[in-house]
């Protein structure tokens, strides 16, 4: 992270989702990282998943479930991202909230560069490595993939 006074003007995003433990990095940063995120606006970021219809048969049927699907997440995203500004305004910080359809992992590695972000926090579960290596992560791959420094959130155990 820069030091000094290049630190007050570093961008900072925080990737939220339905989960407990995004809420905990959003709050970590509030709390923490006041002279990082005075100057800049706090890009709030939510990702819409793709729909999974692989079991759906191709049809006029198949693509309007898509479509239903799609629009749902949207939503979804939408409401997540407005109950974040309202954390973020009763702190009196200023929000850049952005949602991106496609896979989580991604996008927020797109919306990185796309941004111009230095920081990036991510609330993680600390799974054990055989269910990270089994499911995936998100947060891994973003540790590994996003061109800026990765900040993960956990759990106090």
């Amino acid at each position: 992270m820069n030091k000094g006074n290049g630190r007050a003007n570093m961008k900072v995003m925080v990737v939220i989702d339905e989960s407990e433990c995004s809420y905990r990095a959003l709050k970590w940063v509030l709390d923490n990282l006041e002279e990082s995120i005075k100057n800049l606006p706090l890009v709030i970021f939510a990702a819409q998943p793709p729909p999974n219809c692989n079991y759906v048969v191709s049809s006029a049927f198949a693509m309007d479930l898509f479509n239903s699907v799609q629009q749902q997440n949207k939503k979804v995203a939408l409401g997540i991202l407005e109950k974040a500004k309202r954390i973020c305004a009763s702190k009196g910080v200023t929000v850049e909230a952005i949602t991106e359809a496609g896979y989580p992992k991604e996008v927020i590695c797109d919306a990185v560069q796309k941004c111009g972000v230095n920081l990036l926090v991510i609330g993680d579960e600390a799974n054990g490595n055989i269910k990270r290596a089994l499911l995936g992560c998100v947060s891994s791959y973003c540790v590994q993939n996003a061109k800026c420094q990765v900040l993960l959130v956990r759990n106090k155990a």
